[in-house]
């Protein structure tokens, strides 16, 4: 009987490397002019959001959250600190981002709800005049405004205008997606309305989404995580998981509401929620 043969070690694996954060803020302070003074906007702000994940960011009038989204858009550039992309420098607005934002005239008002969806996706991705009308209507479809197709920016709802917005949104494909209050002029309902249908529409594309609201009802809601800002100017106050599904409904939102009114009120500042 021959001896055994000596067992041959078997090298572990390596673990497998965490995977870049879609979009990284590293330490960014904001800085503009006004009133021939400077004014800090935000300062020293470092968030990671994954590929995926629906950011909400929350806090008073005047902390930077604004600001804070336009230097993502690539508006505004960082008095010091860095924006990342997938790796790459923000330098300036790019197809791999698109922004709404609160008001709800985002519309050319001489072009057509279907002209302003096409128009966008022959600027900004190259596409043909009828496959940016076909791409167009598809995106219309999914926000339920394909019967509104020929009409024009003046005969449609608040409501509507803010749908369009998104479907032109969502039809460039983003890799990230950018709201700035874009249901705060909207009554109760219908801004309840339009958080269903954000909510839907992410059920069949997923794209990043980082949103910003005065509401934390409407944070905890739409968010699978929340970021809360300090006072001016601001800061990260407190990073919340509300879980990677999201949708936080009934006892656990109230909760986590709670949670995140008694940190913005902790010391007892004017927040002006």
């Amino acid at each position: 009987m021959s001896p055994a043969e000596p067992a041959v070690p078997v090298a572990a694996e390596a673990p497998a490397a965490p995977e870049p954060p879609l979009l990284h803020v590293q330490w960014v302070t904001l800085r503009h002019r006004s009133g021939g003074r400077t004014v800090t906007a935000v300062e020293e702000v470092e968030l990671r959001v994954a590929r995926g994940e629906r950011l909400a960011i929350v806090g008073p009038s005047g902390c930077g959250k604004s600001s804070l989204l336009g230097a993502i858009a690539g508006f505004l550039a960082p008095a010091s600190g860095r924006i990342a992309i997938a790796g790459r420098p923000v330098s300036g607005p790019g197809p791999d981002r698109a922004i709404v934002f609160q008001e709800l005239d985002q519309l050319l008002p001489w072009k057509t709800v279907r002209e302003n969806v096409a128009f966008a996706l022959r600027t900004a991705r190259g596409l043909g005049r009828r496959e940016a009308d076909a791409a167009a209507e598809a995106a219309l479809a999914r926000v339920r405004l394909l019967d509104r197709a020929d009409a024009y920016p003046h005969t449609l709802s608040g409501g509507m205008k803010q749908r369009v917005a998104i479907a032109r949104c969502l039809a460039l494909r983003p890799a990230l997606v950018l709201m700035d209050e874009p249901f705060a002029s909207l009554d109760a309902l219908s801004r309840r309305r339009m958080q269903d249908e954000l909510l839907a529409l992410w059920d069949g594309a997923s794209p990043t989404l980082v949103f910003v609201t005065h509401a934390i009802e409407e944070a905890v809601r739409i968010g699978t995580r929340i970021v809360l800002l300090s006072p001016h100017p601001g800061r990260i106050r407190a990073d919340l998981p509300v879980g990677r599904a999201g949708r936080c409904e009934g006892p656990e939102a109230a909760a986590l509401s709670r949670r995140v009114h008694e940190l913005l009120h902790a010391d007892g500042g004017d927040w002006c929620i």
